[in-house]
């Protein structure tokens, strides 16, 4: 059987609603997922994460970390009458939201939308995205906490 192997990239784009932290997922064939795809030509993973995150949720936003990798192997696209094992490298980025709307998704997805991260994580389809979804919210609570402290210690309001 032929083998392939994929690179791809995407990102958890978050943003502070009043006292709560949402996330943007985007909707494809009745699955919750991350905005993500291939890298084009040139392109470093990074610049691909944020390129998928703009195409498949209309929102831009500032590289905030890596949050980590995922693989998985599926059966794809038939050569010559055989099929083709697919080996996929999903580079996933946390990404501060600066700008845009969720309703200026491209055509490749059904739907985008922001859930709070409790809800996200009840939403999405698949295990390793939710996996995702779990150290960006640990991140993003870490520097809420940071953040409460320094106000504190400073003595300025919440």
């Amino acid at each position: 059987m032929r083998e392939k192997r994929e690179v791809s990239a995407g990102g958890i784009v978050y943003r502070r609603n009043h006292d709560s932290v949402e996330v943007a997922l985007i909707r494809s064939r009745r699955r919750w997922g991350l905005p993500k795809g291939h890298l084009e030509p040139g392109e470093t993973v990074q610049q691909a994460a944020c390129r998928e995150v703009f195409e498949e949720t209309g929102l831009r936003g500032e590289v905030v970390d890596k949050l980590g990798e995922i693989t998985y192997r599926f059966m794809n696209k038939w050569t010559e009458g055989k099929p083709v094992r697919v080996f996929k490298r999903v580079h996933f980025y946390l990404i501060r939201w600066t700008e845009g709307d969720v309703d200026g998704h491209d055509y490749e997805v059904d739907e985008a939308r922001w859930f709070a991260i409790e809800t996200a994580l009840e939403t999405l389809s698949y295990a390793t995205e939710k996996k995702m979804m779990r150290r960006a919210q640990a991140y993003i609570e870490a520097e809420l906490n940071k953040a409460s402290e320094r106000r504190t210690a400073l003595n300025l309001p919440g």
